[in-house]
C-alpha cells in the first residue's frame, strides 16, 4: 500500500472518531439519547444507517467467495439471512415495531406478554439470545476484517482486526446511536462511490468475449441444481446437495422475515423513527442503498475469475482483486469505503448489543432505580464487554463461512419460530417464547462443534424442537392477560390468528382496510416488494457482466414493482405522528 492510500485511510479514521467526540455530550443525556437518538432521527438517515450496517465487509467477502465457487446460482444462499427483509419492513413490519414504542426488542416482550413473570422471562430470554447473536456477529466481523486487512498490512490477521476494532469501538463508546447514524450516512456516501468505482472498473476492463472464454456454461444462470457433483469429497462438500439447501435457505429466510427485525440493530432503527409513517418509509428505502453492493461483488468476482483463479482461499479473493486491479489513490479510497462498511456494521451491532445488556438485564435486575447518567456509564461497560466476548468468539472460528453458517442456520433455526409466533398467534405466551428460544439455542449448540454437518440435516430438527417446546409450554400455561392482549392488538393491529381478541374488541375486516392494515393488501405489497428487491439487486450484477438482456429484464421488474407500490402501498401509510 502506497503512502497516498495510507493517508486517505488515516484521514477517514480521524474523521469518524472525531464524530464520536462531537456527539458525546448529546448521547450522554439519557438511555433514550444514547440508544435511540431521542427518536428525532430522519427516516432517510435511519434507512441509510440500517442499509449500510448490512453492507459489511466480512459479508461481502463471503458473497464474493460464494460467487467464485458457484456462480450466480449462489444468490439462493442469501435467502438464509433474509435478504428480502426490505419488502417485509416496507409492507408492515416496520410500523408494527414502531407502534410498540419501546427501547429494545427484548423490552417489546413486556408489551406483548405483560409485565408479570411470563413477560419478564420472555424479555430475559430474548436479551440473552440477542447478546449471544451480537457477540457471534462481532466474532464473524473479527474474522473478516483480519483477513481483509492482512493482505495490505504486514501484520497478522488477529492484530489487524484488534487495531481496527479498537478504533471503531472508540467512536461507538463515545457517541452512542447519534454517532453511529451520522457516521453511517458518511460511510454510505463513501461506500457507494467506492462500489461504483469497482463496478465501473470491472465493466470497462472485461469485454464480453473475455468473460465468455473464462466462465463455465451456465455460470450466469439463477436456476438451482439439485446436486453439484464437483463438490463431492472436497472442502466444499457441504454444498453438494444444493437443491436440498435451497429449500432450507428459502424456508429459513421467509420465517426470518416474517418474525420481524432479526439483526437486532434493525429493531433499534425502527424504534428510533419519529413515528410509524417514518418507520415504514425507512423500511421502503432500506434495500435501496444496498444495490451498489451487488454490482461491486459481481465486478470483483469477474475480475478474479479472469486473472486470479490461483487464489487458494476464496474468502481472500476480494482483497487480492483490489490490490491487483485498483490503482493507487483510488485503492485507498476504496479500502476506506470498505472499512466504512465494516465499521458501520460493527458499530450498529455493538451499540444494539449493549442496549440489551443495560436495558434488559442490568437495569431491571440489578439497578432499577439508578439515574440516567449512571446507566449510560453502564452502557460504556456493556459496549466493552460485548466487544471482548465477540473477539474471543472470532479467535476460535476457523473461517468466515463456519461462523456465518452457524449464526444464520443453526442458531437462527433455534430462535426463528418463537419470533414468528409472537406476532401472529394470540395464544402464544411469554413462557412459550422462553421455552422455545431456550430449546432452540440448546439444539443449535452441537452443530457449532460439527461444522461439517450440512444445514439440511441441522435445520429441521432444531426448528421442530423449538416449535414443539414453544407450543406445548404455551398451551400448558395460563393465557396472557386479556388487557395486555387487547392493548397490544389495539396499538399494533397485527394480522394472523387473533380472532378471539379481534372479535372481543369489535375489529372487522372493513376496519382493518380503512386503517391500511388489510392482510390481503399487505400480502400483495410484500410480493411486490420482493420483486422490487430482486430486480434492484440483479440488474447491476448482470449489467457489470455485460449480460444486457437479463439486466434490462430485471430493471423492468424493479420499475414495474415500484410503480405498482405507488398505488397499493404509499396511499395507505399511517398518518404523520401516528404511533398508536
Amino acid at each position: 500500500m502506497v503512502f497516498l492510500d495510507a493517508a486517505i485511510i488515516f484521514v477517514y479514521f480521524v474523521v469518524v472518531i472525531g464524530l464520536g467526540f462531537r456527539y458525546r455530550r448529546r448521547a450522554a443525556h439519557s438511555l433514550e439519547s444514547y440508544f435511540l437518538g431521542n427518536k428525532k432521527l430522519h427516516w432517510l438517515a435511519l434507512a441509510m444507517s440500517g442499509s449500510v450496517s448490512n453492507f459489511d465487509i466480512t459479508g461481502t467477502m463471503w458473497i464474493v467467495s460464494m460467487f467464485f465457487l458457484m456462480g450466480m446460482r449462489s444468490m439462493w444462499i442469501h435467502w438464509m439471512w433474509g435478504f428480502m427483509m426490505g419488502a417485509f419492513f416496507m409492507a408492515y413490519m416496520a410500523k408494527w415495531v414502531r407502534k410498540s414504542s419501546v427501547m429494545t426488542g427484548a423490552e417489546w416482550m413486556v408489551t406483548r406478554f405483560g409485565a408479570g413473570p411470563a413477560g419478564k422471562t420472555a424479555r430475559t430470554a430474548y436479551a440473552v439470545m440477542a447478546v449471544l447473536t451480537q457477540a457471534s456477529f462481532i466474532g464473524y466481523a473479527f474474522q473478516g476484517i483480519g483477513k481483509f486487512a492482512s493482505v495490505y498490512v504486514p501484520l497478522s490477521p488477529v492484530l489487524c482486526a484488534l487495531l481496527i476494532i479498537g478504533a471503531t469501538t472508540l467512536y461507538v463508546l463515545l457517541g452512542g446511536l447519534y454517532s453511529v447514524v451520522v457516521t453511517d450516512v458518511l460511510q454510505t456516501v463513501i461506500l457507494t462511490l467506492a462500489a461504483l468505482a469497482i463496478s465501473v472498473t470491472a465493466f470497462i476492463r472485461l469485454a464480453p468475449e473475455t468473460l465468455a472464454g473464462v466462465l463455465p456454461d451456465g455460470w450466469a444462470s439463477l436456476a438451482p441444481r439439485w446436486r453439484l457433483a464437483e463438490f463431492a469429497g472436497t472442502e466444499n462438500a457441504g454444498y453438494e446437495f444444493f437443491g436440498a439447501l435451497v429449500i432450507v435457505w428459502v424456508l429459513k429466510g421467509m420465517l426470518l422475515n416474517a418474525g420481524g427485525p432479526a439483526q437486532m440493530y434493525d429493531f433499534q432503527r425502527f424504534l428510533s423513527a419519529r413515528d410509524a409513517r417514518d418507520a415504514a418509509k425507512t423500511g421502503a428505502a432500506w434495500s435501496m442503498f444496498l444495490i451498489v453492493r451487488w454490482g461491486m461483488a459481481m465486478g470483483i468476482v469477474l475480475l478474479a475469475v479472469s486473472g486470479l483463479s490461483e487464489v487458494g482461499d476464496p474468502e481472500k479473493v476480494m482483497p487480492h482483486v483490489l490490490r491487483e486491479y485498483i490503482p493507487a489513490g483510488m485503492r485507498g479510497f476504496v479500502i476506506a469505503g470498505l472499512l466504512a462498511a465494516f465499521m458501520s456494521t460493527f458499530s450498529s451491532t455493538v451499540n444494539s448489543g449493549a442496549s440489551y445488556i443495560v436495558r434488559d438485564i442490568w437495569q431491571p435486575f440489578f439497578r432499577p432505580n439508578k439515574d440516567q447518567k449512571s446507566l449510560v456509564r453502564a452502557g460504556y461497560a456493556a459496549t466493552l464487554g460485548i466487544v471482548g466476548a465477540g473477539i474471543l468468539f472470532g479467535v476460535q472460528a476457523r473461517s468466515i463461512a463456519q461462523i456465518w453458517s452457524w449464526m444464520m442456520m443453526a442458531l437462527g433455526a433455534g430462535v426463528v419460530v418463537p419470533n414468528v409466533l409472537r406476532w401472529y398467534w394470540w395464544r402464544f405466551n411469554g413462557w412459550g417464547y422462553a421455552a422455545g428460544t431456550a430449546a432452540g439455542i440448546l439444539g443449535s449448540l452441537p452443530s457449532l462443534f460439527h461444522p461439517e454437518w450440512p444445514m439440511y440435516i441441522v435445520f429441521p430438527p432444531v426448528v421442530l424442537l423449538s416449535l414443539a417446546a414453544g407450543c406445548i409450554v404455551s398451551l400448558l400455561t395460563p393465557v396472557t392477560d386479556k388487557k395486555v392482549l387487547e392493548a397490544f392488538f389495539h396499538k399494533v393491529r397485527p394480522f394472523g390468528f387473533w380472532r378471539p381478541v379481534k372479535n372481543k374488541m369489535g375489529y372487522s375486516l372493513k376496519k382493518f382496510q380503512k386503517t391500511g392494515d388489510s392482510p390481503a393488501r399487505t400480502a400483495v405489497n410484500v410480493l411486490l416488494g420482493m420483486a422490487a428487491v430482486s430486480g434492484a439487486y440483479l440488474f447491476p450484477m448482470y449489467l457489470v457482466g455485460h449480460w444486457y438482456d437479463r439486466a434490462l429484464l430485471w430493471a423492468a421488474v424493479f420499475l414495474s414493482a415500484c410503480l405498482a407500490l405507488r398505488w397499493t402501498w404509499y396511499p395507505f401509510l399511517p398518518s404523520k405522528g401516528e404511533d398508536d
